[in-house]
């Protein structure tokens, strides 16, 4: 996970790990909107009964929000991070192809 995408999903990623939440919470937690780094603030640590666990605060704002109980597909982040790298693949390719060679430039007079 070298790449400007990997790096950007980082944060989400050891924010699964520390948490304990699963892709579908993580996939959740992002489309709401919500932080990775705010999620502790949000955590029951076992010293506020009245908290929801993390995992069901975050379906339950999900539900009130999408109207689904969870996302029909749910995608994990380096699923997401390999679609990213052959996206952008794809439009350097494009790119290339689509620039004119330098031969071109010199028939057309522009330099």
């Amino acid at each position: 996970m070298s790449s400007w995408s990997a790096e950007k999903h980082r944060a989400w990623v050891e924010a699964r790990k520390r948490h304990r939440l699963s892709h579908a919470h993580v996939q959740m937690a992002r489309e709401l909107g919500m932080n990775p780094k705010s999620l502790r603030k949000l955590d029951n640590h076992q010293q506020e009964p009245w908290k929801l666990p993390l995992a069901e605060f975050i379906a339950d704002l999900y539900e009130k929000r999408f109207g689904v109980a969870a996302p029909k597909v749910v995608r994990t982040l380096e699923e997401l991070v390999r679609i990213e790298a052959a996206k952008k693949a794809h439009r350097k390719a494009s790119k290339v192809a689509e620039a004119p060679s330098p031969e071109r430039k010199e028939a057309d007079g522009c330099s």
